[in-house]
C-alpha cells in the first residue's frame, strides 16, 4: 500500500503597494538564498548549473574533469540535463548492481570474476580471471587449437582439442589385440603373432599428452621346437622342420602294432611338442569274439592267421552271414558275421474291440485268448490264437459288436473322431471349452457316459477400451475364471513440432477385477499410441490419443519499482517440455487514471518514438528455448526481440510493465500474465484480467489537481 501525503500551496501574485520579490525573478533552474550579510535574497544556480541564478542558468558538464576523477576507476562518465551519470567498464560490475550510478553513496567498479560461468573456456579448457578480463589455457588432454596459450574465446580463434594419438602403430611380429581408443590415457594392448611367443619387455601402449603412443616394449620370438622325442619300437616321418605347426607321424616296428591314441604329434605354440600318443606293442589277438546266440569252435591259438569257427546254439536258427574269425597283422579278430535267431511267433495279432489274455510267452504252443472290450459283446467266431512251429500265430476270427446307440450331443460341439464305443468333441469356433472332459464313452450296459464340456462364447480378453480425462485408461475385463490377470501397459508419445521428442514408458498391472482403470502421466500437447496387453491370454488392444495444450505456468519475477526510463528487469523460471511452442511478450501500459489489462489482449506492434497512443503496446517477444533458468531484460533499450521494438520510454511519464507467457500450437493458445516492474512516481490503479498472483502490488489511485502548486510524498507500508 501507499500512503499519499499532500502539502498544496497556492500560487498568488503580488498586489499592489507590495515591493518585488526577489525570489520571483529567479531562474527556473535557480534556488533563492539569503545573502550572507543578511540584506536580503539572492538567486543561486541549483547543482549542476553555472549562471547568474536570474536571466540564465545553463547545464555543467561534470565529466569534464574525466571520468576517474568523478565516477572512480573503470568507469565512463555520461553527462545529462543538470547531473550526470557513470557505467562501468567492460568487464567490470557496480558495486549496487545498478547499471548506472551516482557515487555519492560510495558506489565504484569492481572485477567481474568471469571464470565462475561454467564451460567459459569450452570443453577442456580451464579459465583464469584476470583483473577487467579473463584468460584460457588447456586442460591435460586438450591441446590447444588454431592459436596459442593463452588465449580468449571471445576476441581469439583459438580453442581446445582434446589430444588424439590416432590408430596405434604396430610393433614387429605382433598383432593389436584390443585398444580403448585415440584420446589421451587410451590403452593399446599387443600379443605375440602367430608362430611367435613373448619372451621380454611391456605389451600396453599409452595415448600420451604430446599426441604420440608410448610404452610398448614386447618383444617376441619365433618359436622353435627343436627335435621331436623318440619312442620305443617305432620310427618317424618328418620333414626336419621345427617351427610351429608342423607335424612328425610315427609308425611302429614290424612285428607291433599301435594300441595308442593316434600317431601324429604337432609343435605347439609354446615351443614343444605335443605328447606323441603312440604305443607300440607287440602284435596278438587274445580271445576272440564272443557272438550273441552262437558257440565256438577253437584250437586256442592267438597268433595271426588263427581262425575260430561259430555255429548257432540250440533253440536259434540260422540267418546267414560268415561263420569264421581270422585273427589278422593288427592283434584284432575279424567281426564274424552269422545271426542267430531265437525261434518265436512274436506279438500276438490285434483285433478290433478285442483285449487279450495271454502268459507272456511267444514260443511255439504259448496260445492268446481274445474278449470283447465294455460296450462290445462277444457276437460270434473263434477268441483262440496259437503260436505254430514255424513263428506264426493261428488268426482267431471273434467277432465284437457295440451296445450303446446314437453319439450324444452337447451344445455348441462337433464330433472330431469317433470308433463305435468312445467319441471325442470339440468346441465349434467362436466357442471354447469351459472344463468338464471331451470324451464319451459306450458303457457296459449299452448306455453313453456322456462327455461333461462345457462351450462357452469366446469374447476379447480387453473390452470397452477408453481414456477419461486424457490421463485414465478404463476397460472391462473379459475373463472365465477369477483368478488374477497380469497386465502389461506400453505408451509412446512423439510430437509433429517436436521431431527429437520421445516418450516411451511402460507399467504392470496385476487384478482379479472386471472394470479396471489405470491413470498415467501423459505429457501435454503429445499425441499417443497406448497398447495394453493381457498376458496369460496373449491379447493386445491398441488405442491413441492426443492431449491438450495447457495454461502454460507464470514465471517467477522479482517486483520493483523504477525510475530510471531504461529499468532492466529479473526473472526466474523452471525449463518445460513446451519450450519448443511457448514465448515470453513484454507487454508497455502508459499508465493514465484507472486502467483495466487483459490477460488475452493481442497488443499492438511497437509504436513509433512520436506516438502519444496510451494503450498497451508489445516491446518484446522472446522463445522460451533462447531463456535459461534466469533471465534479465532491459526495457527501452532500442533493440528488436523477435521481431518487435523495445522503444525507449518517455522521460516523465509512468508506465507498467507485464510479462505473458504464451503456449501456442495450431490452433490452441493459452496464456497467463503477471506483474513485472512499475516505472515513474505517480500511482494509479491497475485491475488486470487473468493477471497471475506472483506479483500483484497495492495501489492508490490519485486524483490531478489543477490550478495549485502540489509536492507529493509517498510511503510504502
Amino acid at each position: 500500500m501507499i500512503v499519499v501525503f499532500l502539502l498544496c500551496v497556492f500560487a498568488g501574485v503580488p498586489t499592489a503597494g507590495q515591493t518585488l520579490d526577489v525570489c520571483a525573478t529567479c531562474h527556473v533552474n535557480a534556488r533563492c538564498d539569503d545573502k550572507a550579510d543578511g540584506s536580503g535574497k539572492v538567486c543561486n544556480c541549483k547543482y549542476g548549473f553555472v549562471g547568474n541564478g536570474r536571466t540564465y542558468c545553463q547545464d555543467k558538464d561534470e565529466c569534464q574533469i574525466g571520468a576517474s576523477r568523478i565516477c572512480g576507476q573503470h568507469t565512463t562518465c555520461h553527462n545529462t540535463y543538470g547531473s550526470y551519470f557513470c557505467k562501468c567498464l567492460s568487464g567490470y560490475s557496480p558495486s549496487n548492481n545498478m547499471d548506472v550510478f551516482i557515487p555519492n553513496d560510495g558506489t565504484h567498479c569492481q572485477d567481474i570474476d568471469e571464470c565462475r560461468i561454467s564451460g567459459q573456456c569450452g570443453e577442456g579448457g580451464q579459465c583464469r580471471n584476470m583483473e577487467g578480463s579473463f584468460e584460457c589455457s588447456c586442460q591435460l588432454g586438450y591441446r590447444v587449437h588454431n592459436g596459442a596459450e593463452p588465449f580468449h574465446p571471445d576476441t581469439d580463434k583459438a580453442s581446445c582439442k582434446v589430444v588424439d594419438c590416432g590408430q596405434p602403430a604396430s610393433v614387429e611380429d605382433t598383432v593389436l589385440l584390443s585398444f580403448t581408443g585415440t584420446t589421451y590415457g587410451s590403452e593399446a594392448t599387443f600379443v605375440c603373432d602367430e608362430g611367435f611367443i613373448w619372451v621380454s619387455g611391456d605389451n600396453i601402449s599409452v595415448c600420451g599428452a604430446n599426441g604420440l603412443w608410448r610404452g610398448s616394449t614386447i618383444v617376441c620370438e619365433e618359436v622353435d621346437c627343436g627335435s621331436p622325442p623318440a619312442l620305443p619300437h617305432s620310427h618317424m616321418l618328418w620333414n626336419k622342420s621345427s617351427r610351429i605347426g608342423t607335424e612328425v607321424v610315427y609308425q611302429c616296428n614290424s612285428g607291433y602294432h599301435n594300441v595308442g591314441k593316434g600317431n601324429v604329434s604337432i609343435c605347439t605354440a609354446a615351443g614343444q611338442w605335443e605328447e606323441p600318443p603312440v604305443l607300440c606293442q607287440e602284435t596278438l589277438c587274445g580271445s576272440p569274439p564272443v557272438s550273441e546266440s552262437t558257440e565256438r569252435v577253437w584250437n586256442g591259438n592267438t597268433a595271426p592267421g588263427s581262425t575260430v569257427f561259430y555255429f548257432c546254439k540250440k533253440g536259434f536258427f540260422s540267418k546267414g552271414g560268415h561263420n569264421v574269425s581270422v585273427c589278422n597283422e593288427n592283434g584284432q579278430w575279424t567281426p564274424p558275421a552269422l545271426s542267430c535267431q531265437e525261434i518265436s511267433c512274436g506279438d500276438p495279432p490285434l483285433l478290433p474291440h478285442t483285449g487279450q489274455v495271454c502268459s507272456g510267452s511267444s514260443t511255439p504252443g504259448s496260445t492268446v485268448t481274445y474278449y470283447c472290450k465294455i460296450g462290445f459283446y462277444h457276437s460270434e467266431g473263434n477268441n483262440v490264437s496259437l503260436c505254430t512251429a514255424d513263428g506264426l500265430w493261428t488268426k482267431p476270427n471273434i467277432s465284437c459288436k457295440a451296445k450303446c446307440g446314437p453319439v450324444p450331443f452337447l451344445a455348441n460341439s462337433e464330433v472330431v473322431w469317433h470308433k463305435r464305443s468312445v467319441v471325442i468333441h470339440r468346441c465349434v469356433e467362436g466357442y471354447h471349452s469351459w472344463r468338464g472332459s471331451n470324451v464319451s464313452v459306450c458303457g457296459v450296459s449299452g448306455v453313453w457316459q456322456e462327455a461333461t464340456l462345457r462351450c462357452i462364447e469366446i469374447k476379447p480378453p480387453i473390452n470397452h477400451l477408453n481414456i477419461l480425462n486424457e490421463k485414465c485408461l478404463h476397460w472391462k475385463a473379459e475373463k472365465y475364471e477369477e483368478d488374477t490377470e497380469d497386465y502389461k501397459v506400453t505408451y509412446v508419445g512423439s510430437r509433429d513440432y517436436q521431431r527429437s521428442f520421445h516418450d516411451k514408458r511402460k507399467r504392470l498391472l496385476s487384478s482379479k477385477a472386471d472394470q479396471l482403470e489405470l491413470c498415467l502421466n501423459l505429457l501435454p500437447v503429445t499425441n499417443y499410441s497406448i497398447s495394453i496387453t493381457a498376458v496369460s491370454a496373449r491379447f493386445t488392444a491398441t488405442i491413441t490419443t492426443n492431449t491438450s495444450l495447457p495454461v502454460p505456468p507464470a514465471p517467477v519475477v522479482y517486483y520493483r519499482e523504477f525510475e530510471t526510463p531504461i529499468p532492466t528487469l529479473r526473472l526466474r523460471r523452471s525449463a518445460n517440455t513446451l519450450d519448443p511452442i511457448s514465448l515470453y511478450q513484454v507487454f508497455v501500459l502508459p499508465i493514465e487514471e484507472i486502467m483495466l489489462f487483459d490477460c488475452s489482449s493481442p497488443g499492438r506492434p511497437d509504436p513509433s518514438r512520436k506516438s502519444k497512443s496510451s494503450s498497451e503496446y508489445i516491446t518484446a517477444q522472446i522463445r522460451l528455448t533462447q531463456v535459461g533458468t534466469e533471465m534479465n531484460f532491459t526495457v527501452g533499450d532500442g533493440l528488436y526481440y523477435g521481431g518487435f521494438y523495445n522503444a525507449p520510454l518517455e522521460n516523465g511519464r509512468n508506465y507498467y510493465i507485464i510479462l505473458r507467457a504464451v503456449s501456442h500450437w495450431k490452433t490452441a493458445l493459452k496464456s497467463s500474465c503477471v506483474l513485472w516492474a512499475k516505472i515513474g512516481g505517480t500511482s494509479y490503479v491497475l485491475k488486470v484480467s487473468s493477471l497471475s498472483a506472483a506479483a500483484s502490488v497495492g495501489l492508490v489511485a490519485l486524483a490531478i489537481l489543477v490550478g495549485y502548486s502540489c509536492i507529493w510524498f509517498f510511503k510504502r507500508t
